[in-house]
C-alpha cells in the first residue's frame, strides 16, 4: 500500500470510467540511482484523450465531493475552526469559491454564502444561504430574494450553532485567503450579535491547506494532465512546427496556444518561447538568457507552458536543440548541461522533508549546489487549483534568500510542486560560452519522497 493511501484523509473510492485512466507515476529514484531516473519521453499529445466540457462535470463534481467529505473535516479540525464562512458576490468571487462548488457554475450568483459547521462527531454540515440553492453537496438553510432577509438568515444559522471560532477569508499574507471584501465583512459584523462578531478569526491557514492538498482522485488524473502539456511541447519542438530559417519563436508560442485551444484546454499564461545561440553571450550575472526571432540551426530553444484541466494546473519548462548541418544530434557539451540540470533537480528534491520550510529547503539546496560546483537559481512553487498555488515558496528568481511569510510555510504530504529553476553551464563547443538550462517539471511530495507526475525531461527535444 502506498504512503498516499495510508494517509487518513485519502478516500479509497475508485474513479468511475468517466475519469481518464492513467498509470501510476514511476517509482522515485534511490540515492544511488543515476540523474536520468524518472526520465520520460513524450512525443505528442495525440495519444491522450481529453474529456469534453460536458464529460468533465461528473468527475470534477465527484472530486469536489470527495474533498468536502474526507479532507475538509480534518483540515478544519487541524486549524481549530468550529465554522468557516465563504461569502462572496457575483463577479467578485472569493478565490477559493470555485474549489468548493459543483459544476456547471459560472459565478457566485447575486450574493452566495457557504457555511461549514463542525458537528460533535467531527463531521461537517455543508449549508448554503443563497437566493438560488446550490443543491448537492449542500443543504439549503435559506432561499429567497431579499438580501436583508438573507443576511438575517445567515446570522440565525450562526447563532443557532454557537461556534467558538468562526473562520473568515481575510489575510495580509495570502491573496487566495483574502476573498472576503471589506464591505461584506462590515455587513457580517453588523448582522451578528456583538459576542459572535468577536469570534471572527482569519481562516488563512485552512484556506492554504485546502488549496495545497491533493486527494487520491486528483493524484490519479494529475499525471495525465501534465503528460498532455509535455506532449504539446514535444510537438512544438519538432519539424511538425519548426522550419529552421523560417519559423520564429513567436510562431511556436502561438502554435502551443492554438494546440491547447484545439484540445479545449485553457492556458493560465501565454506560452513563452525563446532561443539561445553561440555568439550571443549569456553572462553569469544575467537572471535570464535568451531572445526572440527566427529559429536557426544551432539554436537552443526553451519554452514555458501552463494549462488547467479538471481544476488542476500545470507549469512546465523544457529545452530543445536545432542541429547544424552535419551534426548527428546534440553536442556533447549540451548533453552534459542537461545532466547538470537533472543533477540540480535531484539536489533540490532530496531536500524535501515533511515540516521543513520552503526557506530551509532553498538554503540547503543552494549549499548543496555550491558544494557540487553548480551555478544555479531556485524558484520553485506549489501547484494545484492555481498555477502559482499557495504553500511553501522555495526561492524567487529575484531573491535567492528567505521569503518572509510564504517561504516560512512548511511542506505537507500530498502536495504538488513545480520543480523550477535554472543552471548555467559552459559549453566547450561554443568556446566556453554559457548556456542556461531553464527547467521546470511537476512533481508530488507524499511526505517521504518526490515523484514526477509525468516523468521529467532528461534528453533534449531535437528538431530534425
Amino acid at each position: 500500500m502506498s504512503t498516499l493511501s495510508r494517509n487518513a484523509f485519502v478516500s479509497p473510492m475508485i474513479l468511475a470510467a468517466a475519469l481518464i485512466a492513467v498509470a501510476a507515476p514511476a517509482a522515485p529514484p534511490r540515492a544511488a540511482d543515476s540523474v536520468a531516473a524518472q526520465g520520460r519521453v513524450i512525443d505528442s499529445a495525440d495519444g491522450f484523450r481529453v474529456l469534453s466540457s460536458r464529460e468533465r462535470i461528473e468527475p470534477e463534481n465527484r472530486m469536489v465531493r470527495e474533498r468536502l467529505e474526507t479532507l475538509l473535516p480534518q483540515l478544519m479540525s487541524e486549524s481549530g475552526l468550529d465554522m468557516w464562512l465563504v461569502i462572496n458576490r457575483e463577479y467578485a468571487e472569493d478565490p477559493v469559491y470555485f474549489s468548493l462548488v459543483p459544476q456547471p457554475s459560472f459565478a457566485a450568483r447575486r450574493t452566495t454564502m457557504l457555511v461549514f459547521a463542525r458537528k460533535p462527531d467531527g463531521s461537517l454540515e455543508r449549508l448554503s444561504v443563497n437566493r438560488y440553492p446550490l443543491g448537492e453537496p449542500y443543504d439549503s438553510a435559506w432561499a429567497g430574494g431579499d438580501l436583508d432577509a438573507q443576511w438575517k438568515a445567515l446570522a440565525e444559522v450562526i447563532v443557532k450553532r454557537d461556534p467558538k471560532r468562526i473562520g473568515v477569508n481575510v489575510s495580509r499574507e495570502w491573496p487566495v485567503a483574502d476573498g472576503l471584501t471589506g464591505a461584506l465583512r462590515d455587513r457580517l459584523r453588523e448582522v451578528l450579535p456583538p459576542a459572535y462578531a468577536q469570534r471572527l478569526v482569519p481562516a488563512e491557514s485552512l484556506v492554504v491547506r485546502w488549496l495545497e492538498t491533493r486527494t487520491a482522485s486528483e493524484l490519479a488524473v494529475y499525471p495525465q494532465i501534465v503528460a498532455i502539456a509535455r506532449g504539446v511541447i514535444a510537438e512544438a519542438f519538432s519539424t511538425r512546427v519548426i522550419t529552421p530559417g523560417v519559423t520564429t519563436t513567436q510562431d511556436v508560442a502561438w502554435y502551443i496556444r492554438a494546440r491547447f485551444e484545439s484540445l479545449g484546454l485553457p492556458i493560465w499564461f501565454f506560452p513563452d518561447v525563446n532561443r539561445q545561440r553561440q555568439g550571443i553571450d549569456c553572462k553569469a550575472d544575467m537572471p535570464f538568457c535568451g531572445g526572440s526571432g527566427v529559429i536557426e540551426p544551432g539554436d537552443v530553444l526553451h519554452t514555458d507552458v501552463g494549462i488547467c484541466y479538471l481544476k488542476l494546473c500545470t507549469d512546465t519548462q523544457e529545452m530543445g536543440y536545432v542541429p547544424r548541418l552535419g551534426e548527428a544530434g546534440v553536442p556533447a557539451g549540451l548533453e552534459a548541461a542537461m545532466r547538470t540540470g537533472n543533477r540540480w533537480q535531484d539536489l533540490l528534491t532530496s531536500q524535501f522533508a515533511k515540516g521543513r520550510s520552503g526557506n530551509e529547503v532553498l538554503a540547503r539546496t543552494l549549499e548543496a549546489a555550491r558544494k557540487a560546483g553548480i551555478q544555479s537559481s531556485v524558484y520553485s512553487h506549489p501547484l494545484g487549483m492555481f498555477g502559482h498555488a499557495p504553500g511553501p515558496t522555495i526561492g524567487m528568481w529575484d531573491n535567492q534568500g528567505p521569503t518572509p511569510g510564504q517561504g516560512d510555510w512548511p511542506l505537507h504530504p500530498n502536495t504538488v510542486y513545480a520543480i523550477e529553476g535554472n543552471v548555467k553551464v559552459a559549453v566547450p563547443e561554443w568556446g566556453g560560452q554559457i548556456v542556461q538550462m531553464k527547467l521546470e517539471q511537476d512533481a508530488v511530495f507524499d511526505g517521504e519522497r518526490v515523484t514526477y507526475l509525468a516523468g521529467r525531461q532528461t534528453s533534449w527535444h531535437v528538431v530534425r
